[in-house]
């Protein structure tokens, strides 16, 4: 029975200050299989998966590969054992274009010369074969996150690997992608690779795992099946209560006009037509707006115009009455609130503690500063209140390194802070991804909440079910253009998914396209 499990993890203990974040687990992966980890954020997946490829050594435990123990010290080792993975936060060069990405660490050299043409061969044919295809001389800092993605997963695939770590893969794709990602890794199990693949997307998980192992705050909760359990099973296996899966709203009540936008048009970084071209769209108070489309058609430029990140070329923005076209972020910032796409880049400064992070755009408040000094035991209660009421987790409350929380908790740190904010105008990018679904009924359950009480809300989303269960209003863009306004109530996913695809346009865009 040995060989038909290539790696087990037997009784796995990792510690972090303040925190045991794998407390005693084992997980055994057989052969060709494609093994699901659930659980929530800050639950242990990611660590454990960081243990197998050699990130963190663990305080107790051992693994072996094909019955045989083994010691895995750094990520080199891995490869050599054949394990690759697609880390949540990708490990690329922003700098390097998207061959020297795939080939760094690996590459083919004759009398110490780098032979780029064989690796790219190589490259070109594996993304042929398995439909990843990528411009190998694009730079990584310009592409979409999608496609970053892919990036990481022709890395591991070029380096032959044959155990293929996905840590939460879909958490930045969009539906398309997501399908074509799912249709991959069935192509992979079925050439005998064996798939572990961190998720808590239940849809997913129950599309294409075989088995799944759920873990709960750091313990192993159990081995399922998954043709024997079911969605609500295993979201109470996770969170250890049932949970909503839909949300429940009353019809909105929109009031005056918060955001406006007309005309509005900003370049691309990347290629010669704008990134948004001449986009108009108006949002009111108690309602909430959300501009679908799949990634890379200027949802991401329209966002950055909107909150002052990039210049717009031309048109108009009127927050409140009033035009902030070619105001300051902070200026902006006096009425409108903001969850970044990238919560790395724009949501966090990594390397400051969690409290001061909940602060970054209220410091002067007199609330937390008097006479140019910071008032550090109100920024803590202030912070100790919003960590209780979000469920933020985290080794050692306030005072933890941002950088060090799991992308779910640290998410929840933003949305804590920017819905507090308490602006006329909420922008949330992608405001659940990387959550679990205890943590999105709760958001989803914060932002109706702000819509009820009158806030603005517009929502940027590549989840199809988060659109269609939370807008009010859905935009659709498509090459930088709105091409579709519909009604979540009287529309369907396929007929969204024809406009996102730029296969239908509404009939007033048609006439004047």
């Amino acid at each position: 029975m040995e060989a038909e499990n290539i790696i087990e993890m037997l009784h796995i203990t990792k510690e972090f200050p303040g925190i045991i974040a794998n407390d005693d687990i084992t997980l055994q992966l057989r052969r060709g299989e494609i093994h699901a980890l659930l659980g929530e954020n800050g639950a242990g997946k990611s660590t454990l998966m960081s243990v197998l490829f050699g990130l963190y050594q663990p305080e107790a435990g051992e693994i072996r590969k094909n019955g045989q123990r083994v010691k895995v010290n750094n990520p080199n080792d891995a490869t050599v054992l054949g394990i690759g993975m697609v880390h949540q936060h990708f490990k690329l060069v922003d700098v390097f274009t998207v061959l020297d990405n795939i080939i760094l660490g690996a590459e083919t050299t004759k009398l110490g010369f780098l032979q780029k043409k064989e690796a790219r061969k190589k490259v070109e044919e594996i993304s042929k074969k398995y439909g990843l295809s990528v411009d190998l001389d694009a730079k990584v800092e310009d592409i979409t996150v999608g496609m970053q993605q892919r990036v990481e997963i022709l890395k591991m695939l070029y380096r032959d690997n044959e155990i293929l770590i996905f840590d939460e893969p879909t958490a930045v794709l969009t539906p398309q992608e997501i399908e074509e990602l799912m249709a991959t890794m069935k192509e992979f199990a079925k050439e005998g690779k064996s798939i572990l693949f961190i998720s808590h997307k239940l849809n997913e998980i129950m599309e294409v795992a075989d088995r799944v192992t759920v873990l709960r705050k750091g313990k192993y909760v159990g081995t399922v099946n998954t043709c024997d359990t079911d969605k609500q099973s295993l979201s109470n296996m996770m969170v250890g209560r049932p949970v909503q899966l839909q949300v429940e709203k009353e019809p909105a009540k929109p009031g005056d006009v918060v955001l406006s936008v007309e005309g509005l048009t900003v370049p691309s970084h990347s290629h010669k037509r704008n990134a948004v071209n001449g986009v108009s769209f108006q949002v009111r108070k108690g309602e909430i707006v959300c501009i679908a489309g799949i990634d890379g058609n200027g949802q991401t430029e329209l966002v950055y115009g909107l909150t002052g990140l990039e210049k717009c070329s031309a048109g108009k923005v009127t927050l409140c009455g009033e035009d902030i076209s070619h105001a300051s972020i902070r200026h902006r910032g006096n009425n409108m609130s903001h969850i970044p796409e990238d919560r790395h880049k724009h949501g966090l400064v990594l390397d400051f503690t969690l409290e001061q992070n909940m602060v970054l755009q209220r410091f002067r408040e007199p609330r937390f500063q008097q006479g140019g000094f910071i008032k550090k035991g109100s920024v803590r209660e202030y912070a100790e209140t919003l960590i209780q009421q979000y469920d933020v987790r985290s080794g050692q409350g306030p005072v933890t390194l941002a950088r060090s929380m799991s992308g779910g908790n640290q998410q929840k740190a933003i949305i804590a802070r920017e819905v507090d904010r308490d602006k006329p105008l909420l922008v949330a990018v992608q405001p659940t991804r990387g959550l679990d679904v205890g943590a999105i009924e709760y958001i989803h359950k914060q932002l109706v909440a702000e819509r009820d009480k009158g806030r603005a809300v517009l929502l940027v989303s590549l989840e199809l079910d988060e659109v269609m269960s939370l807008s009010d209003r859905i935009l659709v863009m498509y090459e930088g253009e709105i091409v579709g306004e519909l009604d979540p109530k009287t529309t369907t996913v396929q007929e969204l998914g024809l406009y996102m695809a730029g296969a239908k346009r509404s009939q007033k865009e048609g006439e004047g396209a």
